[in-house]
């Protein structure tokens, strides 16, 4: 974020308040004057202007400048354009009906774009039980590694909980549903509310879902937006059944990974969930997993599915009695975190390629 603030000179106490209320929401601080006059030691300086009308309606008292925002309530008359010309306004906003837009114009100023746009990856099961959610843990504490970090988001309302699976299930912080977005919103001032996952070189933010409530569809797409602009990489862990809001990650996701255990009745239940992504997607890779008792090859195991080979994931000695004892492992080296290295690596080089 800049060193400097917004500035808000708003003499209309309502208009005012949902000022105020706009930019708490995207996490952003502001700084206000009464009048133009007061406004005077910050005018120059503010990376973005709000002005109500009756504040523009004012003889301009400073001098023009660019980035001011006039907002008004309902949709701006003759007069309302006349006093923007005079002041310089570069952009008027009416509310209730563009409040997304005043909320996109706050998240610029907390969370420029980022030069790189972050990833959304999605994490889903070929078979219930496959280890999709902790394959999805493991490949969000690797891309958490990445200068832009990432974000761990439960879409899975059934799943049991990703805060459980990761040791956070007493860790104060927003939880879905509790978490209602939507437009634009600042992903950095959200992570930082969120339970956190420690880590070697940080913490990974956690969105988990609680008592069988997920994502609404809304909301979820102003957190995947919001990840991929400031850079960070989403990871979603997707239910087997897609609710809404899990197709909307799926459509949007530059990687879709199926992990899917070597066995033939999990082939076959794979298969019936990769029907329902084909609808939504062709970007989906397949992880391996565990060792096929009739010596079937990862590399044959894709193929009778489809899509490309990710990884190959060896069953990992110790994990699964970690996992009873609610003690996520985190391992550097190990089947799990090789896998979901070579997975993210994938998925850069592709994002890479397709950025050309």
């Amino acid at each position: 974020m800049t060193g400097e603030r917004p500035l808000v000179v708003a003499a209309d106490e309502t208009v005012l308040d949902e000022i105020l209320r706009v930019a708490a929401v995207a996490g952003c601080e502001l700084d206000r004057a009464p009048d133009l006059t007061a406004a005077r030691g910050h005018w120059a300086r503010a990376p973005l202007v709000v002005l109500d009308e009756e504040t523009a309606r004012l003889p301009p008292a400073l001098p023009r400048r660019r980035g001011i925002v006039l907002v008004c309530k309902g949709s701006p008359g003759p007069s309302t354009w006349e006093h923007a010309f005079r002041v310089g306004v570069e952009r008027v906003i009416a509310l209730p009906d563009e409040e997304t837009e005043l909320a996109g114009a706050f998240a610029d100023v907390v969370e420029t774009p980022a030069e790189e746009a972050g990833l959304v990856l999605a994490v889903i099961g070929g078979r219930g039980g496959a280890g999709a959610s902790v394959f999805a843990s493991a490949l969000a504490l690797a891309a958490d590694h990445d200068p832009g970090g990432a974000l761990l988001v439960d879409c899975d309302p059934l799943g049991g909980g990703l805060d459980l699976l990761l040791g956070l299930e007493k860790t104060p912080g927003p939880r879905w549903p509790e978490v209602r977005l939507s437009g634009r919103i600042s992903v950095s001032s959200l992570a930082a509310a969120l339970p956190q996952r420690r880590h070697r070189g940080g913490s990974l933010p956690v969105l988990a879902c609680r008592e069988g409530e997920g994502p609404a569809a809304e909301s979820l797409s102003a957190v995947l937006s919001a990840g991929r602009r400031s850079g960070r990489t989403v990871v979603c862990d997707l239910p087997r059944t897609l609710t809404e809001a899990a197709a909307e990650a799926v459509t949007v996701a530059d990687l879709v990974v199926l992990v899917a255990p070597m066995e033939f009745r999990a082939i076959v239940a794979a298969k019936q969930v990769l029907r329902g992504l084909s609808d939504l997607t062709a970007r989906v890779g397949v992880v391996a997993c565990g060792r096929s008792r009739n010596g079937v090859s990862p590399t044959r195991t894709a193929a009778l599915l489809g899509p490309p080979l990710l990884a190959d994931m060896p069953a990992e000695r110790g994990l699964a009695m970690a996992l009873e004892r609610a003690e996520f492992p985190a391992k550097p080296t190990g089947p799990l975190a090789s896998a979901a290295a070579r997975v993210l690596s994938v998925a850069h080089r592709e994002a890479r390629a397709a950025s050309r």
